[in-house]
């Protein structure tokens, strides 16, 4: 249990008393919610499975004696991410942490155009809008913190998970470049660059089992790293593959990386679109 020090409150009072939670009701999301319940923040859990995150909201209110609301959403839908901000006008928001993701893999000839763009509306637009919005209210309170997902592929191309890196690229992007324009504000802006995680995010994307980290400790390591970094690498795993290769030309890291992919997709059937992925949450 997390007590709460003079370090605590102060942590506190810089992102909370709410924070929203996106992706909330599974994997690394869901331990963030307990993590910032632990710290004492009230929390907005967002996802589309509504039973799960009643569950949760009720674990870590009775566990920590905080408030909590639920936002059934699905954020691949443009008027449910904007029913989702209209829902949470009322609070004073202080951290907004967009974990809801998912992705394809596989060949790009065989994945279906539909999961690609509903990929991107989650992973990307959804994330977009949603910082759009909580951005200027933190400049408001001149104090607040962001936390994007990225991946150890969004450093580079991949092949059999082209379409997913990208839309990682394009997070790793956008939080390097708002950390830079938020910063006068006082917001604090990160980016969590994870590899294999114990979620369903594998068997969502028909990937063979890999070597993961612990969502809790990939939560762990990402709240601690708010406002000290711009880009955390959460878990040994993630650390070796991205330092290892950080040295190399980017298109030697784009091979070894497709390769590695290329053997946890090897089952599939390069002839036939692959069943259509869930998100994460």
């Amino acid at each position: 249990m997390i007590t709460q020090s003079d370090a605590g409150k102060s942590w506190l009072d810089r992102y909370g008393p709410w924070a929203v939670v996106t992706g909330a009701s599974d994997g690394i999301g869901r331990e963030i919610v307990r993590d910032l319940a632990q710290r004492g923040l009230n929390v907005v859990l967002v996802a589309r499975r509504g039973e799960l995150l009643d569950q949760i909201a009720t674990e870590v209110r009775q566990s920590n004696f905080i408030e909590t609301r639920v936002i059934v959403a699905d954020l691949g839908k443009a008027e449910d991410v904007e029913q989702a901000l209209l829902d949470c006008e009322a609070l004073d928001v202080g951290l907004f942490v967009a974990s809801a993701g998912f992705g394809t893999a596989g060949n790009f000839l065989a994945t279906d155009v539909e999961d690609e763009i509903d990929m991107l509306d989650v992973n990307c637009r959804a994330v977009l809008v949603m910082a759009k919005d909580f951005s200027a209210r933190f400049a408001r309170r001149k104090k607040g913190g962001l936390i994007f997902f990225g991946s150890i592929v969004g450093f580079q191309g991949v092949g059999n998970a082209a379409h997913y890196a990208a839309t990682k690229a394009y997070i790793q992007t956008l939080a390097e470049g708002l950390a830079i324009d938020l910063k006068p504000f006082g917001i604090d802006v990160l980016s969590c660059a994870p590899g294999p995680v114990e979620t369903g995010f594998a068997t969502r994307s028909n990937l063979s089992p890999a070597n993961s980290a612990d969502p809790r400790s990939v939560a762990r390591e990402t709240i601690a790293a708010l406002g000290r970094k711009t880009t955390v690498k959460p878990g040994i795993l993630s650390k070796v593959l991205i330092n290892s290769l950080a040295t190399l030309p980017r298109f030697v890291r784009t091979m070894i990386l497709s390769a590695i992919m290329a053997s946890r997709t090897k089952h599939h059937d390069g002839s036939k679109a692959q069943s259509r992925p869930k998100q994460s949450a």
